[in-house]
């Protein structure tokens, strides 16, 4: 038995002794390949969804009330769809209660259900737990209410609505768009100011992609994440004497950074060159992947991280050092820190038989520098939010 049927197998269970029968749902966690901090500069990314997903198990209620708990951390909570509570409480619930309200906003039609939640998806490493509790409620929410199948690109713009509004993080949409729309085997480039995609299949041959988790999460992340957004904002207000038309960093080219290089404050420039420069790695990492060339995508992952350590500052101590102790193997093509950054996780691009000598030489450089041992998966690109047949 797999370990997600598992999982969902003990929900059930657990639901049944409470409440009869349910229906079970579930939706993934993310690793970004590549494009780092343009989603909310309206430019590229390239997610994957993994084989680590949040599972809801629910029935329908004959009332507007919705009565979730938490598995996990065996917390409940009631909320009323005609009444909504009060934003940013700081808990699990703000995700839940605020996926619910966004999508009333725009038109979905929900019903009461009781709903069980459990997840294996760590919180805070960096692959989107949030995103998956939004999705995979949201989900859940509308067939509960005997809809069909739902427009899953307006339920992820009602779960990064939730996330900017009763949360306060001012997101952008990769996340919620990867988890609604992911298919097995690819990842999606995504346009984040038009919404369009494109599935990039993840042909890797007798490579794999190596997620590290260093278990690290430091406090300066949201700040830092917030900050960093409304610099770039500040960077095309001042490019924007030059260049008029830009409406964001997605607007503006490496050759026309170089050129007003010299006019714009020093931190500005390099968070702009960090945006405009990742972006432009992560269209050629398409067409890397497209060839065949998994040197040049490896290759356009260090470029990344070393973007994101100098440039943008968004990497730490933990995360350089997973990437430095990967790269001394010489099977590795590249590595580079996923997510907002700050702790979380790394991915690494590698040859499947060097899969126990990075993994060691990680571990290593841990042991000697950390009081943290990382954790290591491997996955491949997984399926996004879906309901499970009864088993």
């Amino acid at each position: 038995m797999s370990f997600e049927s598992t999982q969902l197998s003990q929900l059930r269970r657990e639901f049944a002794a409470r409440f009869g029968a349910c229906r079970g749902f579930s939706a993934p966690g993310r690793v970004n390949l590549i494009g780092e901090h343009t989603d909310y500069n309206e430019g590229f990314v390239l997610p994957i969804a993994i084989a680590r997903r949040t599972y809801v198990v629910g029935a329908a209620r004959a009332d507007r009330i919705v009565h979730v708990r938490s598995a996990t951390t065996s917390s409940d909570f009631l909320f009323h769809l005609d009444q909504p509570g009060p934003r940013q409480r700081g808990t699990w619930v703000d995700y839940v209660e605020g996926t619910a309200q966004a999508m009333l906003e725009r038109g979905f039609v929900l019903n009461g259900a009781e709903l069980l939640i459990s997840s294996d998806l760590p919180m805070g490493a960096g692959l989107s737990s949030s995103a998956a509790l939004e999705v995979a409620v949201g989900y859940a929410l509308v067939r509960l209410s005997g809809c069909d199948e739902p427009d899953r690109v307006k339920l992820a713009l009602s779960s990064q609505a939730a996330e900017n509004d009763y949360v306060g993080a001012r997101v952008g949409i990769m996340d919620q768009l990867i988890v609604a729309l992911a298919e097995v085997g690819s990842a999606l480039l995504i346009d984040c100011r038009s919404l369009s995609r494109s599935v990039v299949p993840l042909e890797l041959g007798s490579a794999c992609v190596l997620i590290c988790d260093t278990r690290v999460k430091h406090q300066l992340a949201s700040s830092a994440y917030n900050e960093r957004r409304a610099q770039c904002e500040r960077g095309v207000q001042c490019l924007r004497a030059a260049y008029p038309e830009i409406h964001s960093l997605r607007d503006v080219s490496s050759q026309q950074l170089q050129a007003v290089a010299a006019s714009l404050p020093e931190v500005l420039l390099r968070r702009c060159r960090h945006v405009v420069l990742e972006n432009e790695r992560t269209l050629a990492a398409v067409g890397a992947l497209g060839r065949g060339d998994l040197r040049q995508v490896g290759a356009l992952w260090s470029e990344s991280h070393r973007s994101l350590r100098d440039d943008y500052e968004v990497s730490c101590v933990e995360l350089d050092a997973a990437v430095e102790a990967a790269l001394n193997d010489p099977s590795v093509y590249g590595a580079r820190m996923t997510g907002g950054g700050f702790g979380g996780c790394t991915i690494t691009l590698l040859e499947r038989s060097a899969l126990d000598r990075v993994r060691e030489l990680i571990l290593a450089r841990f042991w000697r520098q950390f009081a943290v041992q990382p954790e290591f998966f491997v996955s491949t690109a997984c399926g996004g939010v879906q309901e499970h047949e009864d088993e």
